[in-house]
């Protein structure tokens, strides 16, 4: 049995990935720079945003200096319009609570972010303070050290991540933990090259967790 469930947040606990990359995709086409929402999903999700910004230059956006905290901006205005959970997830943390297994958050967003995105569905108050940022730790996946502070601050021996991302596959991979690997808007074939077990349905969960 686990003895602590990782979650990754954008794409995992709520839906906001299909949201924020189309906010990208709508900044890049401003500054020369064109993508379907498929191509800007598989380039960017689960990045840094500095990574993202510096990924995008190389692909010839003329982005400028300001841009990190502008699409932050626009992202957050998106978010604040309505982000939904992922299907699932709060049948998942009951599970989890009624047997007493602890979970947490850690991703490469801001806290601010996961506040906004979490606390309009009722979770932040579940994780507010079990929260692992990689912009308060100072690196981000796919570094696996998120999750290796996450465990140690659990004492978790038999820890477990829930990614929906090719760098978190890899943070969990390096940290030495099983990885589950949600693919709700993909076939998930390079989240399992990683090594993670791929799943479509939150409701999968628990049999994939032997609860």
């Amino acid at each position: 049995m686990h003895d602590l469930v990782i979650f990754d947040c954008d794409g995992v606990l709520v839906d906001s990935e299909v949201l924020s990359n189309q906010v990208l995709i709508d900044s890049f086409a401003r500054y020369g720079l064109n993508l379907s929402l498929a191509e800007c999903m598989a380039l960017f999700v689960g990045g840094t945003m500095t990574g993202v910004r510096e990924k995008a230059r190389a692909l010839g956006a003329d982005l400028p200096e300001n841009w990190i905290e502008q699409i932050y901006s626009e992202i957050y205005e998106v978010l604040r319009a309505g982000t939904p959970l992922v299907a699932g997830v709060p049948e998942l943390l009951g599970q989890l609570d009624s047997l007493g297994i602890p979970y947490c958050v850690a991703s490469n967003g801001r806290p601010e972010k996961m506040q906004i995105t979490l606390g309009q569905n009722g979770l932040w108050d579940r994780f507010r303070d079990v929260m692992f940022s990689a912009h308060v730790l100072g690196v981000g996946k796919p570094d696996p050290a998120l999750f290796i502070a996450a465990a140690q601050h659990f004492g978790a021996k038999s820890p477990v991540v829930i990614e929906d991302s090719e760098s978190g596959v890899t943070a969990a991979k390096c940290a030495d933990m099983r990885c589950l690997g949600y693919a709700a808007h993909h076939d998930g074939a390079r989240l399992a090259a990683l090594g993670a077990e791929v799943f479509d349905d939150m409701a999968q969960v628990p049999k994939l967790l032997g609860l």
